[in-house]
């Protein structure tokens, strides 16, 4: 097992040597997927454990992991934070070497993610997922793609990389513009008159200096964004929409056994979107923003020491700085804020024999500071929490094809801006037209705690099978809750203790040298305590289905063809823990193919026709906030490489 593992230690180690569970998906898995929402969290659709709801091709990733929202499972890029809900829309495939989806409580080394829009702050409290972007290029390579699809979807790609000497560098940028169609539910609030058309464009652009043809002492940087324009399928329903992603980062071994590390980013996510009059006429009633800087920075420092045991030390901090705004005639601020969060770690990885023992602490402090809060200067313009959390986690290898572990740990979130804030004002509540989401400022902030218990055995060197019990609590858990179906209204609350567990179950198996498959499925129970609302008390968590499973096969034909199945069930989930508002979704089935051929035109030149087909069964399944999927589509395209 010689994949690179850098998520749960922060330096390079092997899945075999880290105490958490840890599935690589390398860029081969990553081409055999069909992405029908254009949305890198689709990738993850196919793991156990973790349920993913892509709204549409224009809206977030919504769902949930380990029994819990999907905001419980953070991700990062190269091992800084970004959000879960918008970096995934945002980032090209092109760039993307792996990624590293670890399961479970994620360890200390890592902090929440101060995201003030959309789902809010997120937690690694049942695991962490790491887009690892390319680094050391092997060999010069350009490729140029075209494709069309349904609903008049047409795009195009390019990409370029190369090493010079200890420079090496990757340039690239994606095009996409489609006439789609109307995702809403019959009745919905979306009320599409027309198509929803929308254009996306990535420019992205990686450089790293290795000094001394050291792998280990090298400095980066990374600049993406991501414009995405269009409409919701009414004359006055445009949005605008930008994002950029910059990392940079420089790693230095001190000696052969001290290396340190320090990374610094930005995300900068400017929103806009127009609301009019429907249904009393299309003309524009207002148009809406939202504007968020995040910086993280991250330094640490990693020990090798006893020969093989491993201390890891080291601090992070992020700015955040938060308005929303709304202009009809004459621009309004709604909420204006900053927050800060700063953290100090320590991690000890420790070989004994055949384990690996692992523990370690966090301190973090978090502050808001308040300007407005819906329009009004607040009472309270000030808050901070500081909290101690810690990690455990063993792995004991049995045999060579056998290993056990287990993990512990605990997490702390305060409310985001959004989720006291709103991003409308509470006289809004049950107004036409006045979509989105209510304050509320008595929000408390949630901790909780997460176990796991596993298996992973290889009894022949083509299977691979793996059993893994979890179990997640948490006081206090913010959730949201559906107040009006139209207009379309949310308000977070403190829904009360919610507990979950399940197990989860993986096998894959390469048979034939021109066959693999793979299977997992993952039951999952989760619910609410809440003795003071009986609204509230013995429901399920929200996006939580309680059995899931996949299924997929990939057959390399002759001809060089490549033909990959992969088929998603789940049951039914809800969209509130409301009993008294909270809607039930059947659960559905989702198959995906594609196909893919290769053209060998010259000694320097290759090319690649695909097709790739999304929902093949045209299953139009229901989703939370009148959002349906479309049902089947399809598109293909030529790629040359040179």
């Amino acid at each position: 097992m010689d994949e690179i593992v850098v998520t749960a230690s922060k330096t390079p180690q092997s899945p075999g040597n880290v105490t958490q569970k840890v599935r690589i998906i390398d860029k081969e898995k990553i081409d055999k997927m069909v992405t029908g929402k254009s949305n890198l969290a689709e990738l993850l659709t196919w793991e156990p454990g973790i349920f993913i709801s892509a709204l549409s091709r224009n809206d977030a990733n919504w769902g949930s992991s380990g029994g819990l929202g999907g905001d419980y499972n953070t991700y990062m890029l190269d091992g800084l934070p970004v959000d879960s809900y918008v970096d995934p829309q945002a980032l090209s495939l092109n760039a993307v070497e792996r990624i590293e989806v670890q399961r479970g409580p994620a360890s200390v080394l890592y902090p929440n993610y101060m995201a003030m829009d959309f789902g809010g702050n997120q937690s690694p409290l049942t695991g962490t997922t790491n887009i690892i972007l390319k680094d050391r290029i092997d060999k010069t390579m350009t490729q140029a793609e075209a494709y069309y699809g349904s609903y008049n979807t047409f795009g195009g790609k390019f990409y370029h990389q190369q090493g010079m000497d200890n420079l090496h560098f990757l340039v690239g940028g994606d095009y996409e513009s489609s006439d789609y169609t109307n995702y809403g539910t019959d009745d919905s609030w979306l009320n599409m008159l027309d198509d929803p058309e929308y254009e996306k464009s990535k420019l992205f652009f990686k450089t790293t200096l290795f000094f001394d043809k050291n792998e280990d002492h090298k400095l980066f940087l990374f600049v993406n964004r991501a414009h995405h324009e269009g409409d919701t399928g009414r004359p006055n329903r445009d949005f605008d929409h930008t994002y950029w992603t910059v990392n940079s980062g420089y790693t230095l071994p001190i000696n052969d056994s001290l290396t340190a590390a320090f990374k610094i980013g930005l995300r900068d996510y400017a929103r806009t979107w127009e609301e009019d009059n429907y249904p009393t006429n299309l003309a524009l009633a207002s148009e809406n923003g939202v504007d968020q800087q995040v910086i993280p920075a991250d330094l640490s420092f990693s020990f090798r020491h006893l020969e093989d045991a491993r201390l890891t030390l080291g601090t992070d901090f992020q700015a955040v700085s938060y308005e929303t705004w709304s202009e009809a005639g004459t621009r309004t601020m709604g909420n204006d804020a900053d927050a800060y969060q700063y953290g100090v770690y320590v991690q000890e990885e420790l070989p004994v024999s055949d384990f690996i023992l692992r523990s370690g602490l966090r301190y973090s402090y978090t502050r808001h500071e308040i300007d407005l809060l819906s329009g009004s200067v607040p009472g309270n313009d000030n808050e901070s929490w500081n909290e101690l959390l810690w990690s455990l986690g063993t792995r004991y290898h049995w045999t060579p094809a056998l290993s056990v572990y287990a993990n512990a740990g605990t997490s702390f979130t305060a409310p985001s801006l959004k989720s006291v804030g709103g991003t409308i004002s509470e006289s809004d509540m049950g107004v036409a037209g006045r979509d989105g989401q209510l304050p509320n400022p008595d929000l408390k902030p949630e901790s909780g705690t997460g176990l796991d218990l596993g298996l992973d055995i290889k009894p022949w060197e083509t299977v691979k099978m793996g059993v893994r019990g979890f179990y997640n609590k948490v006081d206090d858990q913010i959730v949201t809750v559906v107040v009006s179906n139209s207009p379309s209204q949310t308000r977070d609350i403190n829904a009360g203790d919610t507990t979950s567990w399940g197990l989860e179950l993986s096998f894959t198996h390469s048979p034939l040298p021109w066959l693999d498959w793979f299977a997992n499925y993952t039951y999952t129970s989760s619910e609410i305590s809440n003795d003071t609302d009986p609204d509230q008390d013995g429901n399920e968590v929200s996006f939580v289905p309680e059995h899931m499973g996949n299924i997929g096969a990939t057959l390399n034909l002759p001809l060089e063809i490549q033909c990959s199945v992969y088929l998603h069930l789940a049951s039914e989930i809800y969209d509130s823990t409301s009993s008294a508002s909270r809607q039930k979704f059947s659960g559905y089935e989702l198959l995906n193919a594609s196909l893919k051929k290769k053209i060998n035109l010259s000694q320097s030149y290759d090319a690649e026709i695909y097709l790739d087909l999304y929902n093949l069964t045209d299953n139009r399944f229901e989703m939370p906030w009148q959002y349906q999927d479309p049902g089947i589509s399809g598109v293909g395209g030529i790629r040359i490489t040179f």
